[in-house]
């Protein structure tokens, strides 16, 4: 019985640095990581390479054990891929997430309701950046927005609540948004 205890801890170890490499490896293929986790990995591996020629008895543990290991190398082989991606310089970061654009707003009488300002300004922005040649996607509409309110807030603090509006300008071959008054 003490030898099944040690089994299932040894087990529920490996399965907890599983998923700690797991999320350890989005973080690196997010760009949040700087280095890949390979000590880590390395000693997984070994922990299941151990459990290799261990004789397990218990099949509700062998069954477990054989359920975790097949995760590990399956989640060895896709982060090898995406290794293999990122060296060829075609892995992007999860950008296609950011990529789809959510369903036009509508009126309630069904006709497409006039883009937003912050709709206007990130396609704006996005034009800009593709006309100064810059790569990569560029602030996306939820970054815009805050920055717009706090430029909203801090100009009310300064002026009082006169009416702004805000465009795009490009400065030194990098696109800004502009914020003047209205008049």
């Amino acid at each position: 019985m003490d030898d099944r205890r040690t089994i299932a801890h040894e087990l529920d170890a490996m399965q907890q640095l599983l998923k700690e490499l797991e999320i350890r490896y989005e973080q690196y293929f997010a760009g949040i990581e700087r280095r890949e986790p390979t000590a880590d990995r390395k000693a997984l591996a070994h922990k299941v390479r151990h459990f290799t020629h261990r004789h397990i008895v218990w099949t509700d543990l062998q069954f477990r054990y054989q359920g975790l290991a097949s995760r590990f190398m399956s989640y060895c082989q896709y982060w090898d891929r995406i290794l293999r991606l990122m060296d060829e310089g075609r892995y992007h970061r999860h950008t296609s997430k950011l990529q789809r654009k959510p369903a036009a707003p509508q009126k309630s009488d069904g006709t497409p309701a006039p883009p937003s300002e912050v709709d206007q300004l990130y396609e704006q922005m996005q034009q800009a950046r593709k006309n100064c040649g810059l790569a990569g996607e560029g602030p996306g509409p939820e970054k815009i927005a805050s920055f717009l309110d706090n430029q909203r807030e801090q100009i009310r603090n300064r002026y009082g609540d006169k009416p702004v509006e805000f465009s795009v300008d490009i400065r030194e071959g990098k696109p800004r948004i502009k914020v003047r008054f209205k008049n």
